[in-house]
Order: structure tokens, then C-alpha cells, then sequence
């Protein structure tokens, strides 16, 4: 199905690569192969939402390199690194590096299943925390200049009259202000609103 998150496979060798997309296409999983760390970030800007795993030494891009690169470009796909015996170094390299597991090889299917269903679980609830940042920058925007003012203050913790006396205005102007923040943001208290505007924006 078109929705459903993608297990993107990144490995040199055709029969790993083979292997691990027939036994995640076997357990349910979408997936799509690439025979190079470079063929997939040719594509990364048209992949769907899902979890990457790749193999850590490769031609060319190593998969520790991919990790870097991914966390360059801000990508939220977690990844899953497979490590040959003796690379436990390097995936532990990459794991600081932003991978969120690794596998030493040979591993047995149910580690590789357990292991990348909670990559795509981690990928889902991003998603949705990804969806819902949109949505509440999407209220903040139709915010008035004196709104924003107003917001910054309220989530800051300032009580009315402090906020008043900063802006220039009466503490009774200052809770109108709040009233339609509060209708703006669909909020349906103070807290929920703080927390939105901090989801959108850590440093108010």
C-alpha cells in the first residue's frame, strides 16, 4: 500500500541484498534495494517515510559515511547498520553518529525483524511529531505581530501585567490577546499551548 513505511536496503552484494528484502517482503514489510549508498541519495528527496538499513563497508560511500550524510542533510529516517565481524567498531562509530542499532553478522531473521520494526515505529511517531510541528507553525503563522508578542510572553511564563507593561498596553488588552491565541492555536489551556509553541520552536 501506498502509506505504508518503506525498509530502504543498502548493501554491494546482490545475494544480502536479495535475501534480506525476501525475508522482510516474506514478513510483511515493504522494501526497495539500492547497490550503493550513492544510487540511494540520488533518490533520498522521493523516498517514502520509513527506516534505512545498510551495510557498513561498502565501495565507494561507506554506510558510516550514509550516516553522517543523512544527518547532514537532516533526514528523519532511522537507520540499522549491519557490521561484518571485526567492524564492531565502526558500527558503534555510526551509532554515535546518529544510526539508531547495529547488527553484527551473521544474525538470525527474528533480530533483523525486531530491529528494523522498531526503526519503523521510531520513523512513524516522527512522522507524526514531523505532521504536527507543521500544523501548529501553520496557526502561529496566521498570528498577529501583538499575538506572537503576546505568545512569547505567555510561554515564558509572565503574568499579564508583566507582559502589559513590556508591550505598552493594559493587562485587560493583554488577556483579549491571550482569549484569541487561545482560539488560534486551538488550545484548550495554557500548558497545551506552551507546548505547542515549543514543539514548533524550543528557544521562546
Amino acid at each position: 500500500m501506498a502509506n505504508e513505511p518503506v525498509v530502504h536496503i543498502i548493501d554491494d552484494d546482490d545475494a544480502v541484498r536479495d535475501s534480506l528484502a525476501f525475508l522482510l517482503d516474506s514478513a510483511g514489510l515493504q522494501t526497495r534495494a539500492y547497490d550503493s549508498a550513492a544510487t540511494f541519495l540520488d533518490r533520498l528527496a522521493d523516498l517514502e517515510p520509513g527506516c534505512v538499513v545498510t551495510d557498513v563497508r561498502m565501495p565507494g560511500m561507506s554506510g558510516l559515511e550514509l550516516v553522517h550524510k543523512l544527518g547532514e542533510l537532516g533526514s528523519a529516517l532511522p537507520v540499522v547498520v549491519i557490521t561484518g565481524h571485526g567492524d564492531v567498531a565502526l558500527a558503534v562509530e555510526a551509532m554515535k553518529g546518529g544510526a539508531i542499532d547495529f547488527l553484527e553478522k551473521p544474525f538470525d531473521d527474528t533480530a533483523i525483524l525486531a530491529a528494523l520494526k522498531a526503526a519503523l515505529s521510531r520513523s512513524e511517531d516522527q512522522q507524526a511529531l514531523v505532521g504536527e510541528k507543521a500544523a501548529i507553525a501553520g496557526r502561529i503563522a496566521q498570528l498577529s505581530t501583538r499575538e506572537r508578542q503576546v505568545l512569547t510572553g505567555v510561554v515564558r511564563g509572565k503574568p499579564n501585567k508583566v507582559v502589559a507593561h513590556e508591550l505598552g498596553i493594559s493587562p485587560r488588552t493583554v488577556e483579549v490577546y491571550r482569549a484569541n491565541l487561545m482560539a488560534k492555536m486551538q488550545a484548550q489551556s495554557v500548558s497545551e499551548l506552551v507546548r505547542m509553541a515549543l514543539v514548533v520552536d524550543p528557544e521562546l
